[in-house]
């Protein structure tokens, strides 16, 4: 069976962005893989973190991945500082990977800004333990939304190198999956702007802690504009607040975008929005209810990722090894 690699960082809390486009495809694939899922706790340090809270949030994380289907029985989930083979196979493959593939990664350009020379090395290196991540596993797909796809793609061309430069195939190619309606959900507050834990508008998004009342208010509070819906998707494109929200409904009803378009097309947001309230308190709240009896229990959390930890660390162990083995390190 082919395995998934995916995992996502406990920074802020998780929303609606990170269900569609992420969590709600990833309980889709542990039925045809095998799935390891990561709270990809060492990537969260590239930001500063207050220690309580990084731990809260590890935990939230956690809950969120359960609640929404994973299954921490049937695949393995853990956080990802828990094995340490994560960080040694990092500063392995930092050693086989050029600076000229990093200096081309546009994330780092985009968050370091004008700042650059002040970023932190880890915002900087950040993709080579990305790499890390997934060639640790030898997964051979990844789920990935588009900004993370140029990262996936350095992790390709460092197993590529890596193969050559050994003369062997030890490491898979991992493939990137994209999937689902809503693989790029927008902020409430501005079409043109991704969906955001770090917007400063609690109105821009739906937290997956959020109960019905506030879902229910956030999405009638979203920003529209005064014409009804179209009927066709090429005019929908044009206006991106309502291009938005169909997407939304769509990715939550399990139907394509052209066919939310044809049955609300002429509807006056008013009719369509009562219509999503509805939708997103009947497919969220559940989620948000047995997220917070997970977190009222920390220790079974706690196990949860410590057992998940444990079986990640035996494969972590042996692929580890073997990369020592190849390069020519001595070990007991």
């Amino acid at each position: 069976m082919n395995r998934i690699f995916s995992g996502m960082q406990p920074t802020r809390q998780l929303h609606l962005g990170n269900y569609l486009g992420a969590l709600r495809n990833w309980v889709e694939l542990q039925n045809s893989y095998e799935c390891i899922f990561c709270v990809v706790d060492l990537h969260a340090l590239t930001i500063d973190q207050d220690a309580e809270v990084l731990r809260n949030n590890i935990r939230e994380v956690t809950a969120a991945y359960i609640a929404a289907g994973i299954d921490p029985e049937k695949n393995i989930l853990f956080n990802q500082s828990f094995v340490p083979a994560h960080s040694e196979l990092a500063w392995i493959l930092s050693c086989h990977t050029p600076l000229g593939w990093l200096n081309r990664m546009t994330q780092f350009k985009e968050k370091a800004g004008k700042q650059k020379d002040m970023a932190n090395l880890g915002l900087y290196s950040y993709p080579v333990l990305m790499a890390a991540d997934i060639l640790l596993y030898k997964a051979t797909h990844v789920p990935v939304g588009e900004d993370q796809k140029q990262h996936l793609e350095l992790a390709r061309d460092i197993a590529g190198a890596f193969n050559r430069r050994y003369d062997t195939e030890f490491f898979p190619l991992p493939e990137p999956q994209i999937l689902g309606e809503a693989t790029r959900v927008m902020s409430l507050r501005d079409g043109t702007k991704k969906m955001s834990k770090s917007d400063e508008s609690e109105y821009s998004r739906i937290n997956m802690t959020d109960d019905a009342d506030t879902i229910a208010t956030k999405v009638r509070k979203a920003k529209t504009d005064p014409e009804p819906l179209p009927d066709n998707l090429a005019d929908l494109e044009k206006r991106p607040e309502a291009d938005n929200l169909v997407t939304i409904y769509a990715a939550l009803s399990g139907q394509t975008r052209e066919q939310t378009v044809q049955q609300f097309a002429g509807a006056q947001f008013s009719g369509f929005k009562a219509a999503l309230v509805d939708l997103s308190v009947a497919k969220l709240a559940p989620m948000t209810t047995r997220m917070k009896e997970l977190l009222d229990d920390k220790a079974e959390i706690d196990r949860l990722l410590r057992r998940g930890g444990e079986r990640a660390a035996a494969i972590a162990e042996t692929n580890l090894n073997g990369v020592k083995d190849i390069i020519g390190l001595l070990r007991p």
